[in-house]
């Protein structure tokens, strides 16, 4: 997608959200919504998931930095256990030290792959909850984003992570730099607005609602478990990658089967790295039929190419707010909303 097909744009900080329940079982209205950060303000650095070194996060600190704020580094970065960041106790440490510590007023996963799901349901949330922080990452994170929509209605911040900062931010191209760049529009605290190219296979139509998802596999594999979210009334958005279009064609009969896709307020289709089907083996449908098929029967909107996933234009997106979506068949937006 070319960079004048998205840009996000600054707006005026809106009313903060009500808070919510802080169970799953009682019915969630709104999410609560962390404090946005301002200059001077301490960002926490770990690895709850995939391993990653100290000079691979190098490029992420010194634009944090140069955004005016300050960095701790989790006792996670440097550390492996086989493809982990560490062991799960280790891991589980450094993420409970981050969410307990009162100086730290924002979460950075470093990056993803797998492992977050060996440690949820051993972190305590109990003081993290009466004092919300910003917690940011996608892929492997969506099992933090979706337990935290489902069980205690926090906003997160779904975006890029530490090992997608560029290297040399002068040799990196536009569309680059606003997708690193929308990371800090989000945690200073505008709200955020995005116009996507139109698909003409997309389906008409405006919705309002909380804005959730993330990894599809992932969602996929919360389905049932105390981190499972409910998507009654709100705009879901999924990607994936690395999937074969049968394997993605059985997460959307997932979808469709555990009943988030028929209350749903609208669907968002993001970037979907799709591997090629074996010869002979041809599933013989694209990922738009896939989808489509599912949502037949429903008269929802429907937005495909929207700029998240594994790919360069992953623009930040915040989990858990309300946001509007207007799908026209020359126009495409996304925007936050009170």
């Amino acid at each position: 997608m070319k960079r004048k097909d998205f840009l996000s744009t600054l707006l005026p900080l809106g009313a903060v959200l009500a808070a919510s329940a802080s169970t799953k079982n009682v019915v969630i209205e709104s999410s609560k919504i962390p404090p946005y950060l301002k200059k001077g303000d301490t960002i926490g650095i770990s690895s709850p998931a995939g391993y990653i070194t100290l000079q691979e996060i190098e490029p992420a600190i010194l634009k944090l930095k140069e955004w005016g704020f300050n960095i701790k580094i989790g006792t996670t970065i440097g550390k492996r256990d086989f493809t982990f960041g560490g062991t799960d106790a280790e891991r589980l440490a450094d993420f409970q030290q981050m969410l307990d510590d009162e100086k730290v007023s924002c979460i950075l996963c470093a990056r993803g792959g797998y492992g977050f799901i060996r440690i949820i349901d051993s972190l305590h949330f109990k003081k993290f909850t009466k004092k919300p922080k910003w917690i940011i990452g996608f892929s492997d994170i969506t099992v933090l984003h979706s337990h935290l929509n489902a069980n205690f209605g926090i906003a997160s911040i779904h975006s890029k992570m530490c090992n997608s900062f560029p290297d040399d931010w002068a040799k990196a191209d536009d569309v680059q730099k606003e997708s690193i760049e929308s990371i800090k529009k989000c945690l200073v605290g505008e709200k955020m607005k995005y116009t996507i190219t139109p698909n003409a296979k997309n389906k008409i139509g405006i919705a309002y609602g909380e804005l959730v998802g993330g990894n599809l596999k992932t969602i996929e594999s919360l389905s049932g478990s105390k981190s499972d979210i409910d998507t009654t009334g709100k705009i879901l958005f999924v990607e994936d990658t690395g999937e074969y279009l049968y394997s993605l064609d059985r997460m959307f009969w997932n979808l469709k089967r555990s009943g988030k896709l028929n209350k749903l307020s609208a669907l968002l289709i993001g970037g979907f790295k799709i591997k090629k089907d074996d010869v002979g083996e041809e599933f013989g449908k694209s990922i738009e039929e896939i989808v489509l098929e599912k949502v037949a029967a429903y008269n929802y909107p429907v937005c495909f190419d929207f700029a998240v996933g594994h790919q360069k234009n992953n623009f930040a997106l915040k989990c858990g707010v309300q946001h509007k979506l207007s799908v026209h068949l020359n126009e495409c937006m996304l925007i936050e909303v009170k």
